[in-house]
């Protein structure tokens, strides 16, 4: 299956994945699909990710059979690129979500950004 925007089919996956309450979701191996997830795994919203013969597999987390990633949508997409400095960050449901973006420093939650001072393009939002 040919796909334009990966970072749009993983977010689709992994929403999908929580709506039909699976454990494991796969999805296309790339270098940037890869660095998102490890930013979900480390705050804490997604179990755990492998690579396996090319692809991802994405370990979904459940708390008492409720999926922790109540709503996942792509901000910044191929047709219109959002950027924000780290002062200009939207906060996500008051901070219990999170920005996750693509910075000088690589992808990076909104947090970590903050500390760093450091902005760029939001790519996904996650509550």
């Amino acid at each position: 299956m040919m796909v334009n925007d990966h970072l749009s089919d993983l977010v689709t996956r992994v929403r999908n994945g929580y709506l039909a309450g699976k454990l494991v979701v796969e999805a296309p191996l790339t270098k940037t699909s890869k660095a998102v997830l490890e930013v979900l795994v480390s705050e804490g919203f997604l179990e755990k990710v492998e690579v396996q013969d090319g692809s991802l597999i994405i370990t979904l987390k459940y708390k008492k059979k409720t999926p922790v990633v109540t709503g996942i949508r792509r901000v910044s997409k191929p047709g219109k690129r959002v950027y924000g400095g780290f002062r200009e960050l939207p906060r996500v449901l008051g901070g219990l979500g999170i920005n996750i973006l693509s910075t000088p420093a690589g992808i990076i939650s909104e947090k970590k950004a903050r500390k760093l001072n450091v902005g760029g393009e939001i790519i996904a939002q996650v509550w």
